[in-house]
C-alpha cells in the first residue's frame, strides 16, 4: 500500500475500543514496488485496544519518509510506505506480512506495536527481512534481525519507582498489567526493586488485552489500601482503567505510574481522570529541547492544527524510519554507533549497547509536564 496523506482525523476525544480509524488520507492503493522505489513496511496498530496510537504513528512515519525523499531518497530511489494493521486482534496479520514481503517487495520493516505482536511478526518474517522495532519493550535478547531502539524497564521504570518512592514516601504498591511479556518482565523487575526499597506489593494482576473486569481490579486496589499503582496496561485498556479509577474517587489519593500512557491516552481518558498520574518515557510532546522544538515545527507545518497529537509512541516511528535511513548509510566500523536523526538524542550501537534520555512527567489535565530527568541511560 502506498499512502498519499491529507490528514483530517476529526475529534480524537473518547476513543472506542472497537473503533477502526478512518484516516482520510486520500486513496490507499495496492501495487508492487517499482524498481526505483525503496518500500518500507510500516507495522502499526490501526484498530483494537492499541488503535488509538495509529494516526500519530502514521503521521510521524510519513514525515520521516518525506524528509528522506526531499534529500534524494535512498540512493536515488523514492522511499514509500506500505502499512499493515499490526493490532493484537488482527487474525490476518501473518498473511498480510507474507503478502507484503513476497508480493509487494518491501525491503525493510519498521514496527510500532506490542511485544506480543512482535513475536508473531518475526515468525511470519522468518528471517527474510530486518525489523526496526521502535517502542518501549521488555529488554533482553531478541531474534537476529530485530533492531530495537526503544526504552527498556530496567532504565525506564526502575528510576521512576525510586524517584516516586523518595518524593512521596510510598510503601504500598499495586501492580496491574496486560498478560504478555512486557508487563510480566516489568513487574518482575519492579517487585525486586520495591522489595529492596522496603515497599510492600499488595497485588500483582495480569489481565487479558481488551477484555477484563475493571471494577474488580479497582475494588482490589481499594481493598489492599495501596498508595500507588503501577499500570502496565496498553492503549484503550489503560484509558478504561484510568476512567474507572478516577470515577471511583481514587485519583486524588492513590498515585499511578505508567511507562506506556502518552498524550493520546490522556485525551481519551479526559482531564477529570488524570490527577496523580505519572509517566516515564524517553519523549514527551512538551519537551523543551532544541531538537524537539524543531521537530514540532516541522510536524505542525506539515500536517496542520488537526494533526494527530504528538506522543512518545508516534514519535518513535519517525525515529524508526530515520534509524533505517541511518542504517543504509552506516559504515560498519567496530563499535561505531548508527548515525541517525534522533529527536530524543538516542545513541544505538546494538540492542545491548544503546542509550536515550529518560524523563518523568506528571499529567496536568491533557498535558504531560516533565518534572525531572531520570538520566541519559542505556538499555
Amino acid at each position: 500500500m502506498t499512502l498519499r496523506p491529507n490528514f483530517d482525523l476529526g475529534n480524537q476525544e473518547r476513543l472506542g475500543r472497537k473503533h477502526r480509524w478512518a484516516v482520510r488520507a486520500g486513496d490507499v492503493e495496492l501495487f508492487p514496488a517499482a524498481p526505483d522505489e525503496y518500500r518500507i513496511g510500516m507495522l502499526i496498530p490501526m484498530s483494537g485496544a492499541a488503535g488509538l496510537w495509529g494516526p500519530s504513528c502514521l503521521a510521524c512515519a510519513t514525515l520521516a519518509a518525506e524528509e528522506w525523499n526531499r534529500d534524494g531518497g535512498c540512493d536515488g530511489r523514492r522511499v514509500g510506505l506500505s502499512v499493515i494493521d499490526a493490532s493484537d486482534e488482527s487474525d490476518i496479520l501473518e498473511e498480510q506480512i507474507d503478502d507484503l514481503i513476497s508480493v509487494r517487495q518491501v525491503l525493510a520493516l519498521v514496527g510500532m506495536h506490542t511485544s506480543s505482536v512482535r513475536q508473531r511478526v518475526m515468525q511470519a518474517v522468518d528471517g527474510r527481512l530486518s525489523l526496526v522495532y521502535t517502542p518501549l519493550y521488555e529488554g533482553g535478547p531478541l531474534p537476529p534481525g530485530v533492531l530495537a531502539i526503544g526504552e527498556t524497564p530496567q532504565y525506564q521504570l526502575l528510576p521512576a519507582l525510586d524517584w516516586l518512592n523518595a518524593r512521596f514516601r510510598l510503601k504500598r504498591w499495586y501492580l496491574i498489567g496486560n498478560d504478555y511479556c512486557w508487563p510480566r518482565r516489568s513487574h518482575e523487575l519492579a517487585i525486586a526493586a520495591l522489595a529492596r526499597a522496603g515497599c510492600d506489593v499488595t497485588g500483582n494482576r495480569f489481565v487479558p488485552l481488551g477484555n477484563f473486569d475493571i471494577e474488580h481490579a479497582i475494588d482490589d486496589v481499594r481493598r489492599t489500601r495501596a498508595q500507588a499503582v503501577l499500570m502496565s496496561l496498553v492503549g484503550q485498556d489503560a484509558v478504561d482503567f484510568s476512567r474507572a479509577f478516577g470515577a471511583a474517587g481514587l485519583a486524588d489519593r492513590v498515585l499511578r505510574l505508567s511507562c506506556a500512557i502518552e498524550e493520546n491516552g490522556l485525551l481519551a481518558m479526559g482531564p477529570e481522570h488524570t490527577e496523580g498520574l505519572f509517566v516515564a518515557a524517553g519523549y514527551f510532546a512538551a519537551l523543551e529541547t532544541e531538537r524537539n522544538g524543531a521537530f514540532r515545527e516541522r510536524y505542525w507545518t506539515r500536517f496542520g492544527e488537526r494533526a494527530p497529537i504528538l506522543n512518545a509512541l508516534g514519535q518513535s516511528t519517525y525515529e524508526g524510519v530515520t534509524f533505517l535511513r541511518g542504517l543504509t548509510r552506516h559504515k560498519k566500523r567496530a563499535g561505531a554507533p548508527v548515525e541517525f536523526a534522533s529527536v530524543r538524542s538516542t545513541r544505538w550501537r546494538n540492542n545491548r549497547d544503546k542509550a536515550t534520555p529518560i524523563y518523568l512527567a506528571r499529567a496536568e489535565g491533557l498535558s504531560l509536564k516533565v518534572v525531572t530527568s531520570l538520566g541519559h541511560v542505556g538499555g
